[in-house]
Parts: C-alpha cells; sequence; structure tokens
C-alpha cells in the first residue's frame, strides 16, 4: 500500500462511510475525551507552578538579597553611617553592578497594644522603596503612607511593618510599637527598648516571606538600636539576575571586598528554597504526567476494538497485496489522531482555565463561603463568628495567583501525548498487520 492509500484506511477507521454503530468508535472517542480531560490539569498545574515560582523567585531577590549579597565583617568599614554608605557606594565602580544599597539585619522582639512577636529588623536608605525597582513594584501601602517613611527628619524613630505583623500586634499605621534588643552593659546582658512610630503598613503579596520584617531607616539602626549582634550586608542588583554575567561580577566584587566581606550570588542565598521550588514542579508535573498515561492505555484498548471489528476489512486488503507494515501504520495513526483530538480540545481548555484560574478560584470561595454561611443562618448559628474559607492560603502562597505560560514546555506536554497516544497503539497495530486472511475467513 502506498502512503496515500494508508492514509485513506486510517481515515475510514476513525470516520467509517457506514452509519452502523461502533463500539471501537465509541471506545476511541472515550479515549480522546479521557485525553482531552487530563490534559486540562496539566496545563493547568504546569501554568500556575510556573507562574507561582517565577513570581516567589522575583520577589526572594528583589526583596531579600538582591543579584548579589555581600557580608561585610565588623571593621571600621561599618563603625559609622558614613562609611557604611560609602564603602557600599564604591560597589558601583565595580563593572556590571547596578546598584548598591547597605542593609542591617538583626533579630529582636516587638510588644504592639496586643501581643509581642519577633521580627526581623531591616536597615536600609530612606529612599529604598522609590529607586529600587523590586520594593517599588511589589510592595502594596494597605494603611498609611511610604512618602512618610522616605521623608522623615533626623533623629526620628519611624518603621514599616507588613500586613500580617500589624494584625498580631493589633496596630495601625499612626501607632507606635516598641523594639527589644539587647546591650551588654558591665558584662551583664540587658534589654534595650526603643519605640518606633509606625509610617505604613505593607505587603509583598508573599507573606511567609514578609511576616517577620520591619523596616527603619539606616541611620536609625545607628542612633537608636543595639548592634551587638547585627549582620552588616549589601544588596547588589546586576543588570540580570538570571544571566550568566552574575558568576563574573561576583568574583570581581570578591577582590574588591578581599578579606572584608563574603560575596554570595542569589541562587547561593535561596539555594533551599530553589530546590524546593523545582522538586515540588517536577513531582507535580510527574504526577500529571502518569494520569496522562493512564488516559492513554485508553487508546490501546480503543485501537484492540478496532481492530476486532475491522478483521474483515484486512483480510480483504492483505487478500490484494497489502503489506502488514502499512496496516500496523494504519492503526497507529488512528491511535496517534485520537491523541491529537484530545490535545486539540484539552489544550484550549487548559490555557483558558489558566488564564482565568484567579476568577475560578475565587468564584469557587464566594460559592463555598455563601453555602456556608446560608447552612450556618438555617442553623441559628450567628454569622459574624464565621472565618472566611480560602483555597489559597496567603500564609504560603502569593496573594494572587501568577499565571505564566511556559509554551516550551506545553510543546513538550503536547509531543509526549502524541508519542505516548502512538506508542500505547504499537502493540495492537503489529497484532493486526500479523492477521492472516484464510484463518479470517474461514471464521466468518
Amino acid at each position: 500500500m502506498k502512503m496515500l492509500a494508508v492514509l485513506k484506511f486510517a481515515k475510514s477507521l476513525i470516520f467509517p462511510r457506514s452509519e452502523k454503530k461502533s463500539s471501537a468508535r465509541k471506545s476511541l472517542f472515550g479515549a480522546l475525551i479521557c485525553i482531552a480531560l487530563s490534559i486540562v490539569p496539566l496545563i493547568v498545574v504546569t501554568s500556575i507552578t510556573s507562574g507561582m515560582i517565577h513570581g516567589m523567585t522575583e520577589r526572594l531577590i528583589g526583596l531579600s538579597s538582591g543579584d548579589i549579597q555581600a557580608y561585610v565583617a565588623v571593621s571600621d568599614k561599618v563603625s559609622s553611617l558614613k562609611n557604611f554608605e560609602e564603602y557600599s557606594a564604591k560597589t558601583l565602580e565595580v563593572d556590571g553592578v547596578v546598584s548598591a544599597y547597605p542593609q542591617i539585619e538583626l533579630f529582636a522582639l516587638a510588644a504592639g497594644k496586643t501581643s509581642r512577636t519577633g521580627i526581623s529588623i531591616r536597615a536600609l536608605p530612606k529612599d529604598i522603596f522609590e529607586k529600587n525597582q523590586s520594593f517599588k513594584k511589589f510592595f502594596k501601602v494597605y494603611d498609611g503612607s511610604l512618602e512618610d517613611f522616605m521623608n522623615v527628619p533626623e533623629n526620628s524613630k519611624i518603621a514599616v511593618i507588613g500586613k500580617k505583623m500589624a494584625e498580631t500586634l493589633g496596630v495601625k499605621a499612626g501607632d507606635s510599637f516598641k523594639i527589644i534588643t539587647t546591650k551588654s552593659v558591665g558584662g551583664k546582658i540587658t534589654p534595650k527598648l526603643t519605640t518606633f512610630k509606625i509610617a505604613a503598613i505593607v505587603s509583598s503579596g508573599y507573606q511567609e516571606l514578609d511576616l517577620l520584617w520591619v523596616f527603619i531607616p539606616l541611620e536609625s539602626a545607628f542612633q537608636f538600636v543595639s548592634l551587638s549582634n547585627a549582620n552588616y550586608t549589601i544588596m547588589i542588583n546586576t543588570k540580570d539576575p538570571l544571566s550568566s554575567d552574575v558568576v563574573r561580577v561576583q568574583r570581581e566584587l570578591e577582590k574588591y571586598f578581599d578579606i572584608y566581606a563574603n560575596v554570595y550570588r542569589w541562587d547561593e542565598v535561596h539555594e533551599s528554597e530553589f530546590e524546593n521550588f523545582s522538586s515540588t514542579r517536577i513531582m507535580l508535573v510527574f504526577v500529571m504526567m502518569l494520569i496522562v498515561l493512564v488516559a492513554c492505555v485508553n487508546v490501546s484498548s480503543a485501537v484492540i476494538m478496532l481492530v476486532l471489528e475491522r478483521r474483515n476489512e484486512i483480510a480483504i486488503l492483505k487478500s490484494i497485496g497489502a503489506s502488514p507494515q502499512s496496516i500496523s501504520l494504519a492503526f497507529m495513526l488512528a491511535g496517534g489522531a485520537c491523541g491529537a483530538g484530545g490535545i486539540l480540545i484539552g489544550l484550549p481548555v487548559g490555557i483558558l482555565f489558566s488564564v482565568y484560574s484567579n476568577q475560578i478560584v475565587g468564584g469557587i470561595e464566594k460559592l463555598l463561603n455563601g453555602f456556608v454561611r446560608f447552612s450556618s443562618y438555617l442553623k441559628g448559628n450567628s454569622l459574624d463568628s464565621l472565618e472566611k474559607i480560602q483555597l489559597m492560603d496567603p500564609a504560603y502562597y502569593l496573594a494572587e495567583i501568577p499565571v505564566e505560560l511556559p509554551f516550551s514546555q506545553i510543546f513538550m506536554i503536547v509531543c509526549a501525548t502524541l508519542v505516548l497516544s502512538v506508542l500505547v497503539s504499537v502493540i495492537p497495530a503489529i497484532k493486526a498487520g500479523r492477521e492472516k486472511p484464510l484463518d479470517i475467513f474461514r471464521a466468518c
């Protein structure tokens, strides 16, 4: 059989001219729907995880460490505000460095109106929320104004805190809270209390990241806070944190800092987080691909039924000279076409679900909360005490689902599905090619 004849026979297997009922056609259609239904969650999971990981990565790099982070040793380089700022500014002379922000980090205790909690103090330049693009892009103000932080007079004690911390401490913008650090007096460790006023309450959209952060001006750290256990770091940004040039910039900075600082790239600082992200994504995609594989097994069952229904046609074609390879190829094409049909249905639906995932999750949350409120109303319970159901807990996920369609991965999913559909059709197709016309005619 020529290739055109093989294609026509494969077409007749899927779309026969006769109108008689066919169990094999129903099986093929069922297998097609199964593949489509398995592709939808695979596309959604791939898109959402890619968007989530990208969003978390951007925040980790831009808000936490910068592209490169230098841990400066305690020396005359950081003995005063002026020395630290000048030492940090000189890093801009290194080729590839775009910006640098001196920072002091230390752990302390905060006391508000209702409770106390551990905090991570980050003392940064006052204009960080305006000059740093990541701070400007990701931090959303829920109460107060960042202008009060950026334009604070000298010797003023002012701070910016996270939304979750404000809820824990029971404070709002304009309120005061106490920061408790420790200092050594006469060889004894004693607490040091400093009262700060809240300029603004913010959130980066990733609660797990900014849960403990308290931002204060860099000068305030030198003036009012005990720095006995502080870490002096410099957040350094390059043109592109994902480029290989970051390694070169790191080496140049190591030469500049010499023995006074240890220099780490962002992927070294956040190594454990990114390993966790990667392993989670791989496992999710692996599980989803297993679902696709199970769906593709239905194609094999459908092709087997198709072979049984078309035994007479196989016998006739082989009697007039059709080769076993041609017969097998036609059935493999039928299996591949079933997979392709599933892709054509599942792919756009999966992309559509991914693009509107925020609206879908929000709609489901409203339905669940409405149902719970209605049930409570029928039972006569108070509606004020009900807690709102959240499908995406903001403590572990981003406030909104960032959708990112990874076209390279989607292309791999399409190719893998097609290959699997053809592979599961190989064994029944080969058996169809080995059918003996005389045995078939005798059985008729």
